[in-house]
């Protein structure tokens, strides 16, 4: 790597000085560190992705408000998940069956696919995307995707852009029982890789992102280009954090190195 490469690195990661400093946690076991594996969100990371998130809150809450559920478990300030795991348990403590909650469940889900689908023909990629999973490649690393969005949604963005043949895995909402920043989300994304947390590494712009890849000690690369704050990703656990795919090789360079 050259000087000015390690300048960069320092500046954009202020907060660790070797890969020593990762993790206590490695560093008490003994653990090498070794990326193997870069794990893609998908919306404000790969893709410039145009949904209106409180017009879709602003739907479901709507469509929960008229099946009967009160508004004091329902908030703009919560992502549609959050509120379908109230709206559940309130289901649950009022003795409703288990296929009532799934039809509940999937009736505000179908309103949130549609938003998406609308929003994926007006996606973009962000810059330099292409010739960073295509640099991953070479350099044998894994990659995945792992995003709250539907798999029909995320199947379409794929398409446009010929980038499904550059994941090794892609999982959706629909693939799993909690989406992040719950870390089931990342775990299954691990299996499906076959890879350690120790030997990944998540990016992504949102705290949930940060929050699961701290929660199983996987490296958090936060990208500054989404919509979290350097500070919010750092307090949600970023171990590292960029401003653009050139930066991110530059970090994932560093933590491939033997």
């Amino acid at each position: 790597m050259v000087e000015k490469d390690l300048e960069t690195v320092k500046y954009i990661f202020p907060r660790l000085s070797s890969k020593a400093q990762l993790s206590k946690t490695w560093q008490r076991e003994g653990i090498t560190l070794t990326i193997k594996a870069v794990i893609f969100d998908l919306d404000g990371t790969v893709v410039n992705f145009n949904l209106d998130y409180r017009a879709v809150r602003a739907d479901v809450i709507q469509f929960l408000t008229r099946q009967g559920f009160p508004s004091s478990i329902l908030s703009m300030n919560e992502s549609i998940f959050e509120m379908l795991k109230k709206v559940e348990i309130y289901m649950r403590n009022n003795g409703e069956e288990e296929q009532q909650i799934t039809k509940v469940k999937e009736d505000a889900l179908s309103i949130a696919n549609r938003h998406e689908l609308e929003a994926a023909h007006s996606t973009s990629l962000m810059p330099g995307v292409l010739e960073a999973l295509k640099e991953l490649r070479k350099m044998g690393l894994k990659t995945a995707l792992f995003t709250v969005n539907s798999e029909k949604s995320t199947s379409y963005v794929l398409r446009c852009f010929r980038l499904k043949r550059f994941f090794d895995a892609v999982i959706t909402r629909e693939h799993v029982w909690a989406v992040k920043p719950d870390p089931a989300h990342l775990e299954a994304v691990l299996r499906a890789l076959g890879v350690k947390p120790e030997e990944a590494a998540v990016v992504g712009d949102g705290v949930g992102d940060m929050k699961c890849a701290k929660e199983l000690d996987v490296v958090a690369v936060g990208m500054t280009t989404g919509i979290s704050s350097p500070e919010e990703l750092t307090r949600a656990g970023a171990t590292y954090l960029v401003s653009s795919f050139t930066e991110l090789l530059t970090v994932i360079r560093k933590l491939t190195e033997r």
